[in-house]
């Protein structure tokens, strides 16, 4: 699409230089859903804990506590075992802090757009732009979705 005129761009999106009506932001907004990328599905909880104990290491230590148990050395299997739960916890703790912040840090990155509804400006979330709105950028903006300049001034 960057390589078609703006007039055939308008026209494909079915907009208009001064932007969609709110009505029609809202009938493509329930269309194309919100403007966020997708997230992977979340990993359970459960299942952050089990993964632990996937590693090459870890797995190498828990056969030498079932061979030093087999062996009839009850300390060393205790010290073992302990020390793997103890590597679990706090790799599921590492984890579990890394993945709500970031989920923080997504909520603290949606912006505030200007765009043309219904030929006025108005100031909406960007998560709820849609396809054929028209935004307007002044200098400092963050760009706030893939988007065709349509003019520009120095």
């Amino acid at each position: 699409m960057y390589q078609q005129t703006i007039q055939t761009l308008i026209q494909h999106l079915n907009t208009t230089p001064s932007g969609l009506t709110s009505e029609e932001a809202e009938i493509r907004l329930n269309k194309y859903g919100l403007n966020e990328l997708l997230e992977k599905k979340k990993t359970p909880v459960w299942l952050l804990f089990v993964m632990q104990f996937k590693d090459f290491m870890i797995l190498i230590l828990i056969l030498a506590a079932v061979l030093s148990g087999v062996m009839g050395d009850n300390t060393d299997t205790i010290i073992i075992l302990a020390i793997v739960l103890l590597n679990a916890i706090v790799g599921f703790v590492q984890e579990y802090r890394a993945e709500k912040t970031m989920e923080a840090l997504k909520k603290m990155n949606i912006t505030n757009t200007n765009v043309l509804r219904n030929a006025q400006p108005l100031i909406i979330s960007s998560t709820t732009l849609v396809p054929g709105d028209v935004v307007l950028i002044e200098a400092g903006n963050v760009v706030p979705a893939d988007i065709r300049l349509l003019s520009h001034s120095i």
